[in-house]
């Protein structure tokens, strides 16, 4: 699939992401995140103010769904989102709820393997469970403790593993993760700690270079070609 750029909103009121959404929109990002933050400092009212000021972009509610799968992702689709994110390391059960209800309502399923034993396992069941894209994820966490560790860890493998488009996202480099769709990761994602403060969750209030961060990075991202 060509590339596709998608900011992640991870901050915490929806008037700090329609204003750092609407610098990435006129910069060319193709999907706007509504971060974890986000939702958990607005919740879907945080998606549904994007899905207004927005209209034609498609909006990743980034749940981190454990449980209650078909009602978080379908509350998330009725808001306006277009993807949830569901996590590998839930019950299979609750990923089959969140696909039934994705089915449903129209919309789709990223997989999120961080914090599973087995990244290549985990990524094949999720994908024989119906998830339409795998995100490889090395959480804010996990990087504070190791910092050695990042999604090239498993990336590779994951990407021969599955069928599905592949994101990998977790302290990646400007330059790295303009470099993913050359390493078959064509979901690239550009968000926290690049754009915005890393201590305080805020845009960063330099519009202009932000705007130029951002169209650099995308242009980069498009330049660039899945490897079959």
């Amino acid at each position: 699939m060509e590339p596709i750029v998608q900011i992640s909103l991870d901050l915490t009121t929806i008037a700090d992401a329609l204003a750092m959404a609407e610098v990435a929109v006129e910069a060319g990002v193709d999907w706007l995140e509504a971060g974890t933050p986000l939702l958990l400092g607005e919740g879907l009212h945080a998606v549904a103010a994007l899905r207004k000021a927005f209209p034609h972009h498609p909006i990743v509610a980034d749940l981190k769904t454990m449980d209650g799968g078909y009602l978080e992702a379908g509350m998330m689709a009725k808001a306006g989102a277009t993807h949830v994110v569901v996590m590998g390391v839930a019950h299979p059960a609750t990923i089959r709820a969140v696909v039934r209800a994705a089915r449903d309502y129209g919309i789709r399923v990223m997989g999120d393997i961080m914090a599973a034993p087995d990244p290549v396992a985990c990524a094949r069941m999720m994908e024989a469970n119906g998830v339409d894209y795998i995100i490889v994820h090395t959480g804010f966490d996990e990087r504070g403790e190791d910092p050695a560790r990042t999604p090239y860890d498993h990336l590779a493998e994951v990407v021969a593993a599955v069928n599905v488009p592949v994101q990998a996202v977790g302290g990646l480099s400007i330059d790295q993760a303009a470099d993913m769709p050359r390493r078959g990761a064509p979901l690239v994602v550009i968000g926290a700690p690049l754009v915005i403060d890393r201590q305080e969750f805020k845009p960063s209030t330099d519009r202009e270079a932000l705007l130029g961060i951002l169209r650099r990075f995308v242009e980069r991202v498009k330049a660039n070609k899945t490897e079959e």
